[in-house]
């Protein structure tokens, strides 16, 4: 049975994989998804208003304009604050908290059909507001994680450190958090200016080492909106690289190549719109850790123009600003020059 609004009530501190199933269980059964992010007391560094971004940053898609969504289901995704919305306290009992909901609904004009959790309060909660119950893996069995415990690891407790991995929380989410999960297969990138051969380079490293390369994501929704990118999509871009280095991750031996990372993403986003998303420089902050070696092919190969890509002279600018920012966030990396045979000799070096 499709119910035409589902309803997802949580922390989401941080949002984790938990969560995700929670919320594309949800999707797969409602014509659209309202989910609420509060807690009280609250994050002080990531209150909810900034969790409720991520989530909508995790979902969605190419094309910005149609917002947040898992399959044809939009999701709306409201952030409720303790001034703003007059919470009740977490330790408040289950009824205060059944009607608070209830209230808001109500004054915002909701009428839910079904609510989703994974929570042993979840069905007097739905009954409480005239709607139908679906429980998603209470007993932790799909995913085994909570927010408890990442919030202990996050901390710094040792007891919980085996929670911080890819299988409980979205790298993109990590980042957030200054945090890195430990990469079954080292990950090398590639960075370099337009026309600096580091493309035509990973192909030809993967092919020497028989290994898995990850393509640039931005360079392929560029030529997807025909060059028109907007401030958004930087973000997205940086999201998506990630996501694409994971999946790939299962086909490589020895090391992963990269064609480009989070930093060189953050600094498109200055050049083009002079600023940057602070979840896109969250990313650009842990490229140190992420990737265990970091290469940078110099502009000497000769400049071509494919009709996507700026001046020539640009690029000689952009190999500095990529040195200077690798310098700053304190990055080693090794400089690659000569043909792409001699480059991929030079990277087989480095590595031993």
């Amino acid at each position: 049975m499709t119910h035409s609004l589902g309803l997802v009530v949580g922390k989401f501190w941080p949002p984790h994989r938990g969560h995700q199933l929670l919320l594309e269980t949800a999707a797969a059964q409602v014509a659209e998804l309202l989910v609420l992010v509060y807690a009280n007391p609250d994050d002080p560094t990531h209150p909810a208003p900034t969790r409720a971004a991520w989530l909508r940053e995790l979902y969605r898609g190419d094309d910005v304009a149609l917002g947040p969504r898992i399959g044809a289901t939009p999701l709306r995704i409201v952030a409720l604050t303790p001034d703003a919305d007059h919470l009740p306290p977490d330790a408040a009992d289950d009824h205060t908290h059944r009607a608070f909901v209830r209230q808001w609904l109500a004054s915002h004009g909701y009428t839910i059909g079904v609510v989703f959790s994974s929570e042993a309060y979840g069905p007097d909660f739905a009954a409480h507001l005239g709607a139908a119950h679906v429980l998603v893996d209470e007993p932790r069995q799909q995913v085994p994680v909570s927010g408890t415990g990442l919030r202990a690891a996050l901390a710094a407790d040792a007891a919980s450190y085996h929670l911080l991995d890819s299988r409980y929380l979205h790298p993109y989410i990590a980042a957030q958090y200054g945090v890195v999960a430990p990469a079954p297969v080292p990950r090398l990138v590639l960075l370099g200016a337009e026309s600096s051969g580091k493309t035509t380079l990973a192909t030809a490293l993967a092919e020497a080492l028989g290994t898995a390369w990850v393509p640039e994501y931005g360079r392929t929704l560029h030529e997807q909106k025909h060059g028109a990118l907007d401030y958004e999509d930087l973000l997205y871009i940086g999201r998506r690289q990630l996501e694409l280095e994971d999946a790939a991750t299962p086909q490589a031996h020895g090391w992963l190549i990269c064609d480009t990372n989070a930093a060189t993403t953050a600094l498109y986003s200055y050049y083009y719109f002079h600023r940057c998303d602070p979840a896109l420089l969250a990313l650009a902050r842990v490229c140190g850790p992420r990737y265990a070696r970091t290469f940078v092919c110099l502009p000497t190969v000769p400049f071509e123009q494919d009709g996507w890509r700026g001046p020539e002279a640009l690029r000689q600018f952009q190999h500095g600003a990529i040195l200077m920012q690798l310098e700053a966030l304190g990055i080693p990396y090794t400089l690659l020059d000569g043909s792409v045979a001699e480059r991929v000799a030079q990277v087989r070096a480095a590595l031993g």
